[in-house]
């Protein structure tokens, strides 16, 4: 057997593979004689079928799946012992593939088209300038957090008459549509303007409203009418709302019971540690926001400043061949640029880890699923309350959604640690900035 590539270009190739007779016969043979064994012919005693006779009815389809077999493996050993870069799968020369003839034919070449990524560097040094964002806990974000809070764990009312602090609840329908859909509303999120339309109202009264006057906040927007926010935001119009519950919630005070609510029984014993305990839980929360923009600003970095040329026009045609008539020019003048990226960021992932020497094993995935089941589950309490059984528990979910609990718990410790080698290696600066600063940038960014 002989394996050659013949390189076209620096992206583009042709793997070359001829076949003799030796490399498959002792493999038919073989089956051949292990199916005469095990046969069940008519005419014959069941082990007892002559092997001249199992060759003449079945020794054509023997040898094509050895072959194909054969192919394959050896296709795939190449690629791999070359350390070429394929992207996608080799495509065979169908037109020599046809033209066999399994009949007389004993010796045998193939031809397959390979893409291959050109090689390329990642610039990981300090020169690479990046800047992390990080959130200010403002004294105003603290209150609103405690204010949430208490109303959160607070005593809920159902008045007849709904003032500037309650929620309502209803059936809303877009004017001249009859569905109608379960709605809520926020009084004290809607716009100054349109609020006294909320404030007064009784059980079974309509509201008219135009919809992108209601509020500047999607999230209110989507609730009013049940929509997604992507979608609330492109809605225009007149809306009528039919009022249903009004809800009302007196806060809870600030005291030892409150405080036992919502951190655990004993820990935190005043107002001050409370205040304190809320400020470390939001800045907790705005780093990892900071972190998690920062990996998105550090892919595409690389991915824009890494160059590797990509074999196109090969990529194009294996999409088109192996979507099964959903990937259409149309498709691909619109998502290749994106898929193209997300190829590139793989490549660059996957050098890095190399490069890095970034490993995650099976026992390293399975300490972050008892991370996730703890954090979820009550904390510290359930680890002692399972004990030895929780590397069963953490196993049995692992194994769970035909494994992709697993992979998706793999994927994610490795993306993590490639970024913390990023992090080491390029120069990250700090700048403070405000939510709103922060939620605008992340707006503006590209995905």
């Amino acid at each position: 057997m002989n394996i050659t590539l013949e390189k076209k270009s620096s992206t583009d190739g042709i793997i070359r593979i001829s076949i003799q007779e030796n490399d498959y016969q002792p493999s038919v043979e073989k089956k051949i004689k292990d199916y005469a064994r095990k046969a069940n012919i008519k005419g014959f005693r069941q082990g007892k079928v002559p092997a001249g006779v199992i060759r003449n009815m079945f020794g054509k389809s023997f040898l094509a799946d050895e072959v194909n077999n054969l192919i394959s493996k050896s296709v795939s050993g190449y690629i791999r012992d070359q350390k070429l870069n394929v992207l996608g799968d080799p495509m065979p020369n169908e037109e020599k593939t046809s033209s066999i003839d399994w009949e007389t034919q004993k010796d045998f070449e193939f031809e397959f088209r390979v893409g291959m990524a050109e090689d390329f560097k990642v610039d990981l040094s300090k020169n690479v300038k990046l800047t992390r964002h990080l959130i200010e806990v403002t004294q105003q974000t603290i209150q609103e957090a405690i204010d949430q809070t208490k109303k959160r764990y607070g005593n809920i009312s159902y008045p007849e008459i709904s003032s500037a602090e309650d929620v309502i609840y209803g059936d809303v329908r877009a004017a001249g549509e009859e569905e109608k859909k379960p709605g809520m509303i926020a009084v004290e999120k809607v716009e100054d303007k349109l609020k006294n339309k909320f404030i007064g109202v009784k059980k079974d009264q309509v509201i008219d409203f135009n919809i992108e006057e209601l509020s500047q906040d999607a999230e209110t927007l989507a609730q009013a009418i049940n929509v997604s926010e992507e979608e609330a935001k492109s809605k225009k119009g007149l809306y009528h709302f039919t009022v249903g519950t009004i809800s009302h919630t007196d806060p809870a005070t600030l005291n030892q019971e409150f405080f036992d609510k919502v951190f655990g029984k004993d820990e935190v014993k005043s107002e001050e540690e409370f205040t304190n305990r809320v400020k470390e839980t939001i800045a907790k929360n705005y780093e990892r926001e900071s972190d998690h923009f920062l990996d998105h600003e550090i892919e595409h970095h690389l991915v824009d400043h890494t160059t590797i040329r990509l074999p196109e026009n090969f990529l194009k045609e294996w999409l088109k061949k192996t979507g099964e008539g959903k990937i259409t020019d149309e498709v691909l003048e619109k998502e290749f640029g994106l898929y193209t990226k997300d190829m590139k960021w793989s490549l660059i992932k996957n050098r890095i880890a190399e490069e890095s020497d970034i490993k995650v094993e099976a026992t390293d995935v399975r300490e972050r699923a008892k991370l996730m089941i703890i954090e979820q589950f009550g904390g510290a309490a359930i680890a002692s309350q399972l004990g030895d059984r929780m590397d069963a528990f953490a196993d049995n979910y692992l194994n769970g959604n035909e494994g992709q609990n697993f992979m998706r718990l793999y994927n994610q410790l490795r993306q993590e640690r490639i970024m913390a080698a990023v992090k080491e290696k390029v120069t990250i600066n700090d700048k403070q900035i405000s939510l709103d600063e922060f939620k605008k940038l992340v707006s503006g960014h590209r995905h």
